[in-house]
């Protein structure tokens, strides 16, 4: 089992970047010549239900990357979670902090054209030194409003991008909390980190810095352009040749960046993928040796996500080299007019010109942090991605709700119940017909891969019907929410789940029964003397996964947890199966004492354990093949249950 283990677990990093060798390997001029056409059709179903042409030979797909520009409903998700008070508002202070620095410039202006007091034998008296402090206090108070209204401006926008940041996190993670198992099971945990994580620091760190940025340097382009052009009107010419070749060289960039980013966001995931499971499985990695082959597969990931990220870095490089050169452009054009001009004032010829000399950094800054602020706005993308996300049914179906302590008796109907696992899959489950009374104990047999644990899961609609329904006293399941289906059960599954937190919070988590309850249950559980052997008892901390405790302990832990819950209906999931023969035998004497009034059904690899109880199911193939009590099914000697007894020593 080890070498299969790890022979999956690597093919599993390797099917997110590598295409299967049957199928041809995509290329983005494949992507980008897809059309409606080419698109993927909807899988054929026969009259059997099961899907018939080509199957999909992975699945793990190759993670979706967007193309073009970035959809309109990305900034209508962005601009919502802002807010439109905090916008306006920002836009407010920023017209107030750009007026305040013009009129800052036009009064220096003034002040140095002051005839009065350019005289200098005007020095010394009072109409001088009134002017002179009228000219300074204006100036003064002018300057004020400008770093108030910046600081508001700066202020506001940061506050606002964090808030609207958490708005965005919270969704995508209720998006995530929704997702059916089909979800997990087909994708990564390293793409949902890499959402989780470095998308949204994009969106906490850098995006505020960015916007504000941006919006500061235009305005302040727009009032260079402004000043420029009332002193010297013919500069008014040379603008729209610059402008021009200006939105050229945008146009050709913005895309490739914006491309570029995305490139380097999906490189990204395959790195946290490979790393999380390597940790994982750290052990078998040694044990076979393949400590080399994995480090030097880490090493490809990375160098993928570097290449990407170089050639973002040279096209930033490209693209200051051009604008540098219009931006000297514009110096050269806005000194040569105020040069030439005649008429114009020496103190508006040096504003002038000063603001020129301010339109190389600006443009450049502009550019760029436009620029980045559109590709960035590839991470705001992605989580809208996942917020948009297709939902499992409804928690809570207002319309349709089951009584207060439903189940009352405990009665299960499967009526022509078929399940799949996803559309393009066969049915693991096929027509099902079978009714179990209430209180009946229920064996659920069969060889690997019959559809027993399917049994189970389509209890709970962890996966929802491809047919048919299930009535449990007289209710639809499929019509009322998840929540309210799954209270009224309880599952025993084959894999022990602890949480990490004291023993206390892992049995009863909403804090809902006495210590004496839990003792009890504990005791029932045959764990009773190990968590009095424990320190703190009950209040013994258990590490994250259970950790700390072994496999057959942590199986004990969920079925003291069932105890306490004692409602009319056990699914247990081959929930022995970590612990010994013996012990078994005991867990079975405690739920047969314990759940005697309630139905139980049993999904079992061990027919020892449901050889005495009401009625058995053989499942073969998705569907019952024999059905009845023990010692019936064991008469027919040509049976499946029959020959399956018989390997397991039950029958000679």
């Amino acid at each position: 089992m080890q070498p299969l283990f790890l022979h999956r677990t690597y093919l599993k990093h390797q099917n997110e970047t590598l295409p299967n060798k049957d199928q041809p390997k995509s290329t983005w001029q494949d992507r980008k010549n897809a059309s409606a056409k080419h698109a993927e059709k909807p899988p054929k179903i026969d009259t059997k239900g099961n899907v018939t042409g080509k199957k999909p030979s992975r699945l793990i797909e190759e993670e979706k990357v967007e193309k073009g520009r970035v959809r309109m409903a990305v900034y209508k998700a962005l601009f919502r979670s802002f807010g439109c008070l905090p916008a306006v508002t920002v836009v407010f202070f920023l017209l107030l902090y750009s007026g305040a620095n013009m009129a800052s410039g036009f009064w220096l202006s003034e002040w140095t054209n002051d005839a009065y007091l350019k005289n200098e034998t005007n020095k010394g008296t009072g109409k001088y030194s009134s002017e002179t402090n009228t000219y300074i206090g204006i100036y003064a108070a002018i300057v004020l409003v400008q770093i108030l209204g910046n600081a508001a401006f700066v202020m506001l926008t940061n506050v606002q991008m964090v808030s609207a940041s958490q708005r965005l996190h919270s969704a995508m993670l209720t998006s995530i909390f929704h997702q059916s198992v089909a979800f997990f099971e087909t994708t990564p945990s390293g793409r949902i980190l890499n959402r989780f994580s470095r998308e949204v620091d994009v969106l906490d760190v850098l995006f505020a810095r960015q916007l504000w940025t941006v919006l500061h340097t235009f305005l302040s382009l727009v009032i260079t352009v402004v000043i420029i052009s009332y002193t010297t009107p013919i500069f008014l010419v040379v603008i729209p040749p610059i402008l021009i070749v200006y939105i050229m060289v945008q146009r050709f960039y913005i895309p490739s960046s914006r491309q570029f980013r995305r490139l380097e966001s999906t490189s990204r995931s395959p790195i946290l993928s490979h790393f999380a499971e390597t940790i994982h499985g750290a052990s078998s990695i040694r044990a076979f040796g393949a400590s080399d082959r994995f480090f030097k597969a880490f090493q490809n990931k990375v160098d993928t996500n570097n290449k990407c990220t170089f050639i973002s870095d040279s096209a930033a490089r490209w693209l200051k080299v051009r604008l540098e050169f219009l931006s000297s452009l514009l110096v050269f054009f806005a000194s040569l007019f105020a040069v030439t001009s005649h008429g114009v004032s020496a103190s508006l010829v040096a504003l002038s010109v000063t603001y020129a000399l301010q339109v190389t950094a600006s443009l450049n800054m502009l550019v760029q942090r436009f620029t980045m602020l559109e590709t960035n706005c590839v991470s705001a993308e992605r989580i809208v991605e996942y917020i948009s996300l297709p939902h499992e049914p409804e928690w809570i179906n207002p319309d349709h709700r089951p009584s207060q302590g439903w189940p009352e008796r405990g009665g299960i109907s499967f009526v022509d119940y078929s399940l799949r696992y996803r559309p393009q899959l066969d049915l693991v489950l096929k027509s099902i017909e079978y009714t179990i009374e209430p209180g009946q104990k229920i064996g659920i047999v069969g060889r690997t891969g019959a559809g027993k644990s399917s049994l189970s899961l389509a209890l709970f609609r962890v996966i929802e019907a491809a047919g048919g329904s299930i009535v449990i006293d007289d209710v639809d399941i499929s019509t009322i929410g998840l929540h309210d289906l799954r209270e009224g059960l309880t599952t025993l599954p084959q894999d022990p789940v602890l949480f990490s937190g004291t023993v206390r919070f892992n049995l009863d988590p909403f804090d809902l029964h006495p210590d004496a309850a839990i003792w009890k249950a504990l005791d029932h559980a045959h764990l009773g003397d190990t968590v009095r052997e424990l320190p703190g008892q009950l209040e013994y901390v258990c590490e994250e996964g259970g950790q700390n405790l072994s496999v057959g302990q942590r199986q004990l832990m969920c079925l003291a947890r069932s105890l306490l819950r004692k409602t009319r209906i056990l699914v247990l999931d081959e929930a022995t199966a970590a612990v010994d023969i013996e012990t078994d035998a005991l867990l079975q004497e405690t739920i047969r004492t314990e759940f005697e009034d309630c139905t139980v059904l049993t999904v079992a690899h061990r027919l020892n354990t449901v050889i005495d109880y009401d009625k058995i199911m053989v499942l073969v193939n998705g569907t019952i093949l024999e059905s009845g009590s023990p010692n019936d099914l064991l008469k027919n000697t040509r049976g499946t249950f029959y020959s399956m007894a018989k390997e397991s020593g039950l029958v000679q």
